[in-house]
């Protein structure tokens, strides 16, 4: 395999970073419902102090062609380059504790050598533990709290907030590999997969950045600003309330979806929280079809409105 050392720098600020801190990840890619990562990371960066440690070639492990940056025409010529990062920086939460932040695109090349990257950062920086977020689309109703499933060694955290343990395969992203070979080593790593409404899977769904941040504190203690979101989700949840309200078919449907998920968090024989009394999933065109319908959710907000 080739030197991990070949995909990354450590910056000038890597020589003040102390030892022991929790490294927590969150990589965009091929899955993120709800937009939980890039809302989780943004925040992040957004509302905390933090310098950059560690910085990936991009040019190593992007496939441009997928996943095009972005630059501004202006009028006659061009300005403003915004290529795609991979970075770890150094933050701290809101009462000053410092942590570790893996964050940027999910690579689309040399996941080994990525993963051996990250695990040498970790080794360098004598982390005490990683953390890392993703979600995915699940039918599940907005209006109960987001789910998760906890994968790792945690088993703490997997007795006390997993919600959803399946016997499965699933389309692993690169920090499935990460955890399971930090796993492999013996290193503490624990996984937040969040279940996302699937019908606000291609929205912004502040709920779902609530949930990673707070699925983050439980398995590090660090504190994060929150308030912002919470007002943003309010607001969120009230527009497809209202929605909802105004179509029976539509409240027809989240209502089932809530049934579902009550019987199954009140101990039914549900093989899940997604089947139904035959054990069959709903129809994805079924749910899908009429809540884009309905509500026409979209992912700008040029008008502060849902449709």
């Amino acid at each position: 395999m080739r030197d991990p050392g070949d995909l990354y720098e450590l910056t000038a600020d890597a020589e003040g970073v102390p030892e022991g801190l929790h490294l927590v990840a969150g990589l965009t890619g091929f899955a993120d419902a709800g937009g939980a990562v890039s809302q989780f990371t943004e925040y992040l960066l957004g509302t905390l102090d933090h310098t950059i440690v560690a910085e990936f070639d991009t040019d190593l492990l992007l496939d441009y062609r997928a996943r095009r940056p972005i630059i501004y025409f202006d009028q006659d010529h061009l300005t403003d380059y915004q290529p795609a990062t991979l970075r770890v920086y150094l933050a701290s939460d809101e009462i000053g504790q410092p942590f570790l932040l893996l964050a940027g695109f999910e690579p689309d090349f040399r996941w080994e050598q990525f993963t051996a990257a990250v695990l040498e950062i970790a080794a360098h920086f004598r982390v005490a533990s990683t953390t890392w977020v993703h979600a995915i689309p699940m039918p599940v109703p907005h209006t109960r709290p987001i789910g998760v499933t906890v994968s790792g060694n945690r088993s703490d955290l997997i007795e006390s907030m997993s919600v959803w343990r399946p016997h499965t395969q699933v389309p692993s992203n690169a920090l499935h590999l990460v955890e399971y070979r930090l796993q492999s080593s013996g290193a503490t790593t624990v996984g937040f997969v969040l279940l996302v409404p699937h019908y606000l899977a291609d929205t912004e769904f502040p709920s779902a950045a609530l949930s990673a941040l707070e699925s983050t504190s439980a398995s590090t203690g660090l504190i994060f600003p929150t308030d912002r979101l919470r007002e943003q989700n309010r607001e969120f949840v009230a527009r497809i309330d209202e929605q909802v309200h105004e179509n029976p078919e539509l409240a027809k449907l989240v209502g089932t979806l809530e049934q579902r998920y009550d019987a199954y968090m009140e101990g039914s024989p549900l093989r899940s929280p997604l089947t139904d009394e035959d054990g069959e999933l709903p129809s994805a065109d079924e749910i899908a079809a009429e809540l884009e319908k309905f509500l026409a959710i979209r992912r700008t907000r040029d008008n502060g409105q849902l449709g």
